[in-house]
Parts: structure tokens; C-alpha cells; sequence
């Protein structure tokens, strides 16, 4: 076992974002249960409210695995857990006060039940403003971990259990590559499928580099071994998790990257592969024609822009002018033409001006997205962007934002378009929300769709013929 006693302490921005030549260790002696915490949630629940990002969700899966691995049966109310955890993401501010929110609402449910053991883990507890507004204000938290140390949850539970102080372990390192941990899928025919963690980038607006360690790759033939896991469980996609997914490889002492994994996970002969996200800085031709070739690999990629300007872009830190993204752009439409591109924009970014706001929707109209994610720019205290001024007044933030929404939504109608009338293969999610009789899913262009379907094709992928197009979903009859 390795020894972490020198992690053992809060978090440091300092150490999270030093990044060092030293050779990641995969670790698979690393988790472990105490014998006395084996059976310790016979007849008791735990409930995991899981914030953010598909990481998170994927680490809501290994969290929810541990607890059931000590004998805890999921609860479906928070209010009848016996555990709560809060997994918690740090991408912008208000998802930050949305989680302070629940902090609330659980201190209400500690006093109707004091032996309540309640936590907060992932990309929030990473941040020393969190763990000190914590500590000053919300001391009716038992338990405090960050995103390298998920494994040590059942010691961290034990600890929290019987210690009448809060308990902290926060750790503000480059981070290992945990392996063997348990897993509860959320969901019985499509799986996140972690490749790397970590991120090298810093963006100057983004703490991710900060609360997930540097960039390290999981070895591909653990990946390969769960992926075939998976396809003999009968998952029909999956979709290949990190925060840089083009960096895999970069790191391992073997020579391959992520063009090669790609290849290889195809040839397993999984029905859906997915990844996610891209940075354009690493994205390679080979990449495109790996995807290009294989038809088990979904032709829809997330391609981030952020700002159609090049000296925002520089601001920014993403390494990238405006025409070198529309270089790769038209490459990727070169090699395939019907691939769906969807991308984030941040407006308001500290200086931009309404002429570089401009090039955003020059950009936009170009490249004609099928989906874009938008967001008004939010500081991240400790973040380099965080220590501009932030210039641009809200109101000009919220008005380029519905400008740019506008085009978003012209051009998400328009891709739609082009499937109307046509059989599309969509993987079976289940009853649409809004209309039982109705089944849902995903087309291979990552569209949503709804369609008149049945129950028992769950989980399995059926054609259906698109009959109706609108802007943000599809609609549909199955077809036998």
C-alpha cells in the first residue's frame, strides 16, 4: 500500500498547480473496506446528489458502488438517508450556491436526526474558500474529501463516525490512477468509461486544472478489459471520459495516444462509442479518419470554441487562434460532411468588446453548429482570468448572451432539418418525461428524439422514422 500520510491536510491552490515529469502511478492495491465497516449500512440508506459535469457522474457510480460494497441500500429521498453526500462541482458560481443551498437544507435534517452522517466530496472541496466557508460557517458537515482520495471513503465514513470533530482530508496533488474501485452503473445500457483525469491546459478562467490533478491516462488495456466487460453486460454505448480526452497517451511510457485507443475500443465491437471533450489544440487528423472509419464510433463530436476572437482566445489560454479552429473545423467537415459539431461559448470574457463579441457570431453563423452551450463568464477566485478586471457590465453580458442564443437556436432548427423524413437508429432510454406513451433516446448525431416506441425495446437500438422536426429535439414513429 502506498503511503498518503503526507496528503493528509486541506487544500493547497499552490501544490494543485504545480505539475512535475514524475511518473504517474497506477495504483490497484490502493481501496480497500476495514473489516469493521464491511457490513456497517446493513438496513441503513445513503443518497448521493451529484453535481456538474459527466466526471462527476461518473464518480457518483464508484461512490454509490463503495457504499453498497459496505452494506448501504440507496435511499430515494434525501430526507430518509442515514448518509448524505453532496458531490459537488466547481465549474461556475452559482452551481457552487446551489450546493451551499443543500448545505442548508441538510442542517435542518441533522437536527430532526443527529446521527445523520453528512459529507461533501468532489471539485468544491478542492477550493481553500470553500473548506474555510465551510469550517466558518457550516460545522453540521461531518466529512470533507476531495477528488483524488474518493477510494479512502470507507475509512474517511469511519473517521466521520465516530469522531466528534469534522473530518477533512483534502488532496492537493498531481493525483494517481486509482484502479479496482466498485461501481453502481447508473444506467443499464450506456456507461462513462474514465481514460484520463486531469487537466494541463489552464484556461485562464477555469479551475478544473486545480481541483483534478494534471493530466494522467489510465492504461489501455484496463480500459480495453472494462470496455469488453461492459459490451458482455450488454451496454450497447459508452462514452470514453476526460478532461482532455485528445491528451491520452501523452503521459504513459508506452506509445500510443488517442487516436490509437479509439481503434482499439472499436474493434471490441461495442455497438455505441462516444468521447468527451475534445480541445481543439490536440485534435489530429488521425483522429477524424479513426472516426471516419469505424461505424461503431458515433459520428458527433464536442469541439469547445469559447470566443470567435483570437485576442480574447488568448486571453482565455486556449493556445488556438481563431482561423487555426476553423482549420480543423472544415477538416473535420471535409472528412465527414454529415458529422454533428456542438461547441461552449463564454461571453462577457474580462475586455471583450462588442467588435470581438462580433467575431463570436461570425464564427457561429460559419461553422453553423448543431448545439452550442453558452455561458455568461463567471470568475474563479484563485483562477489567473479572476484577477482582471471584470469590465464588461452584466447587462451587456446578459445582452450578447440572448444575442447569441438567438443564432443557436436558428441554427440547432436548421441541422434538425436535415433528418426529417429519414430513419435514424436510436438507442432506447425509456418513457419520455413529459408523455409516457411516448419512448425517448438518442440518435447516432447525438439528436434527441421522441417517438411513438415500445417499452420492451428499452435499452436496445430500433430505427425510427422522423416525422416532425423541432429546435431542440426530434419527434418520431418506430419503425419494424
Amino acid at each position: 500500500m502506498k503511503d498518503y500520510s503526507e496528503y493528509f491536510k486541506g487544500p493547497n491552490l499552490k501544490e494543485a498547480q504545480k505539475r512535475s515529469r514524475k511518473q504517474v502511478d497506477h495504483l490497484k492495491d490502493a481501496f480497500e473496506i476495514p473489516s469493521d465497516m464491511v457490513n456497517v449500512g446493513k438496513g441503513k440508506t445513503y443518497y448521493i446528489h451529484t453535481y456538474g459535469c459527466q466526471a462527476n457522474e461518473r464518480d457518483g457510480e464508484t461512490l454509490a458502488g463503495i457504499f453498497e460494497m459496505m452494506g448501504y441500500t440507496p435511499a430515494k429521498e434525501i430526507e430518509d438517508a442515514d448518509v448524505i453526500l453532496l458531490n459537488t462541482c466547481a465549474i461556475r458560481e452559482n452551481a457552487e450556491e446551489k450546493v451551499f443551498g443543500k448545505v442548508g437544507y441538510v442542517k435542518n435534517l441533522k437536527k430532526k436526526n443527529p446521527n445523520l452522517i453528512f459529507g461533501l466530496c468532489g471539485c468544491m472541496a478542492q477550493e481553500e474558500v470553500v473548506i474555510k466557508r465551510i469550517l466558518e460557517k457550516h460545522p453540521h458537515i461531518d466529512l470533507i474529501f476531495g477528488t483524488h482520495n474518493i477510494h479512502r471513503l470507507p475509512t474517511l465514513l469511519k473517521e466521520a463516525m465516530f469522531n466528534k470533530e469534522m473530518v477533512v482530508e483534502v488532496w492537493s496533488k498531481e493525483g494517481d490512477v486509482i484502479e479496482n474501485t466498485p461501481v453502481t452503473r447508473a444506467n443499464g445500457h450506456k456507461a462513462w468509461v474514465n481514460i484520463m483525469y486531469g487537466c494541463n491546459k489552464f484556461c485562464t478562467y477555469c479551475i478544473v486544472p486545480y481541483t483534478r490533478g494534471k493530466e494522467r491516462s489510465r492504461l489501455m488495456s484496463d480500459i480495453i478489459d472494462e470496455v469488453k466487460g461492459l459490451k458482455e453486460d450488454g451496454y450497447q454505448e459508452i462514452t470514453l471520459l476526460g478532461q482532455n480526452v485528445n491528451s491520452y497517451g501523452k503521459d504513459l511510457e508506452e506509445d500510443y495516444d488517442f487516436a490509437t485507443l479509439l481503434e482499439e475500443v472499436a474493434k471490441t465491437g461495442i455497438a455505441r462509442i462516444r468521447f468527451t471533450t475534445s480541445h481543439p489544440w490536440d485534435f489530429s487528423r488521425e483522429m477524424i479518419e479513426i472516426i471516419n472509419q469505424y461505424d461503431n464510433i458515433m459520428p458527433y463530436i464536442h469541439l469547445p470554441v469559447q470566443s470567435g476572437n483570437t485576442e480574447i482566445l488568448k486571453l482565455m489560454g486556449r493556445r488556438y487562434t481563431r482561423e487555426q479552429y476553423l482549420e480543423l473545423f472544415h477538416m473535420i467537415k471535409e472528412v465527414m460532411p454529415d458529422c454533428s459539431i456542438t461547441t461552449d461559448i463564454i461571453v462577457g470574457f474580462p475586455n471583450e468588446t462588442e467588435e470581438q463579441f462580433q467575431d463570436t457570431l461570425s464564427l457561429y453563423e460559419e461553422c453553423e453548429y448543431d448545439l452550442a452551450y453558452t455561458f455568461i463568464y463567471s470568475p474563479r477566485e484563485g483562477t489567473p482570468a479572476a484577477k482582471m478586471q471584470d469590465n464588461v457590465p452584466f447587462e451587456q453580458k446578459q445582452d450578447r448572451l440572448e444575442r447569441l442564443n438567438e443564432v443557436v437556436k436558428e441554427k440547432a432548427l436548421k441541422q434538425n432539418q436535415r433528418f426529417l423524413n429519414q430513419i435514424v437508429d436510436v438507442l432506447v432510454d425509456g418513457p419520455s418525461k413529459r408523455d409516457e406513451t411516448m419512448m425517448t433516446g438518442y440518435t447516432a448525431h447525438q439528436k434527441l428524439i421522441n417517438f411513438k416506441g415500445r417499452k420492451e425495446d428499452i435499452g436496445k437500438i430500433v430505427p425510427v422514422k422522423v416525422t416532425e422536426v423541432k429546435t431542440w429535439a426530434l419527434k418520431g414513429e418506430q419503425v419494424d
